[in-house]
């Protein structure tokens, strides 16, 4: 499904969102929330990965609340969602055959991935937020805004201080 003609609800999605409660328990109204309605657009899997930093680097990022099925974890900073955290900016992969060995594959069938990353009040990255498709360019821009639209709404800080 090409992402031009593709229309994912975000705005409706985060005016539907009533955030109450813990970290976990948000987390898992947007898994809950994002995969329902997007599962029908190619959207494959929803998850947050969730920062460790007294881990090695390579045992960093610990799944939390997602949704489909199951997922690698704990994974290293060296794939898409360690490079979003590191970054402390947002990642499309249209092709996640680009990457090479810097891709962990979970599902052998995903072909594209957003990764939002995530902040606290007082600026420490904590985790991130990925979403897998099975579809070639399955995510753009209008994704990563409509993403951070909905994490807001959820009472999640997703535009970093520059000391992140």
């Amino acid at each position: 499904m090409a992402p031009e003609t593709l229309v994912r609800p975000y705005e409706a999605l985060a005016e539907s969102l009533h955030p109450t409660g813990s970290r976990d328990q948000r987390m898992q109204l947007v898994v809950d929330t994002l995969f329902e309605a997007l599962k029908e657009t190619g959207v494959s899997w929803v998850g947050f990965y969730q920062d460790r930093p007294g881990e090695p680097d390579e045992r960093r990022l610990v799944l939390g609340p997602c949704r489909d099925k199951p997922a690698c974890s704990p994974i290293g900073l060296d794939g898409v969602c360690g490079k979003a955290l590191l970054s402390r900016r947002p990642q499309i992969v249209l092709d996640i055959r680009d990457l090479g060995a810097a891709y962990i594959a979970c599902d052998p069938s995903d072909r594209s991935e957003i990764v939002i990353p995530l902040a606290e009040q007082g600026g420490r990255c904590w985790g991130v937020l990925d979403l897998d498709s099975h579809d070639v360019a399955g995510f753009d821009e209008s994704d990563e805004r409509g993403l951070s639209l909905v994490l807001q709404a959820a009472s999640f800080q997703t535009h970093q201080p520059p000391d992140c």
